[in-house]
């Protein structure tokens, strides 16, 4: 067999990738070392080094949406995984009609975010809203929830987490039943239930999934916008103005392309250290593991 044949197969995908994903991010990197505007094609673009990404890093504005990006992103992620972790282990379980709930449960998964910003919208109208209508049944005053810097951010963690839990729940629910139903049974005959059973024997299976799935969310939550976008726009002030959001106003509104590519990849490069640290502790985990079966074996 001749030995370029492999390079053969694997070329449609690479060139795939590259104008999909490498010419579009080296572009991106380019054109953020330029002033550039709208108004004129790249080539006329001033060349201005790194004061764009100098600009940014003394930029109060910049500063607070980085650290409401962050808030937001590890907030909605740790809720969203204990929570979907407790609907899969919920919904594991025989019970009279699952098929329904599970159904009920993935339904804000499939509504798109532009609709889910809008339900939303409407739950938090500080007169008419669902939400506050609640709270008045309980002789609880109306809750500013949107207009409120106070409560602004955890009104669109809310929204985030009812839309992307289901997520969570799927693939912890698919890890759940693709379990060795052996090694369960195992663990039941040894005495090990409830708590046990989940803490010692279920989390440590699924682990591999659960890393997975956090970092699949933790990237998805850093780049969220519509939902956001229609609750808010970043409001009031810059409360709930994630990177995200402010990539795209420096585009629409300041019509800073340069500036928006420094924007974004200095996200890219927030993303990219979180993947790397996610990936390096699985593989610290898998290394252990191998080294503790191995010495296991020796006895």
């Amino acid at each position: 067999m001749n030995k370029g044949a492999p390079y053969l197969f694997i070329a449609p995908a690479a060139l795939i990738l590259i104008f999909a994903l490498v010419y579009p991010v080296g572009y991106m990197i380019t054109a953020s070392f330029y002033d550039w505007r709208p108004s004129q094609p790249f080539s006329e673009a001033e060349f201005s080094g790194l004061s764009n990404y100098i600009w940014l890093l003394n930029d109060e504005g910049f500063i607070e949406s980085f650290f409401v990006t962050v808030t937001f992103a590890f907030t909605v992620v740790a809720l969203e995984m204990v929570l979907g972790v407790g609907l899969a282990l919920m919904l594991e379980r025989p019970i009279r009609g699952m098929s329904v709930y599970r159904t009920i449960f993935i339904l804000p998964m499939m509504i798109a975010p532009i609709a889910v910003g809008l339900v939303w919208r409407y739950m938090y109208n500080p007169q008419f809203g669902i939400l506050n209508k609640i709270l008045n049944t309980f002789g609880i005053e109306n809750v500013p929830w949107l207009s409120d810097p106070s409560w602004s951010l955890f009104s669109i963690i809310l929204a985030d987490i009812w839309q992307w839990t289901p997520f969570v729940m799927i693939l912890c629910l698919a890890a759940l039943q693709s379990l060795s139903s052996s090694v369960v049974e195992a663990a039941r005959l040894d005495g090990a239930s409830g708590w046990n059973l989940i803490w010692h024997i279920k989390i440590p299976l699924m682990l591999p999934v659960l890393v997975v799935t956090l970092l699949l969310r933790l990237i998805d939550a850093f780049k969220v916008l519509e939902v956001i976008m229609i609750l808010t726009n970043g409001g009031p002030g810059l409360s709930t103005e994630i990177l995200s959001l402010r990539i795209f106003k420096t585009v629409t509104d300041s019509q800073e392309l340069g500036l928006a590519a420094a924007l974004s990849n200095m996200l890219l490069l927030l993303v990219l250290i979180i993947t790397i640290v996610m990936f390096t502790f699985n593989k610290v985990r898998e290394t252990r593991q191998s080294k503790l079966k191995a010495e296991a074996e020796k006895y």
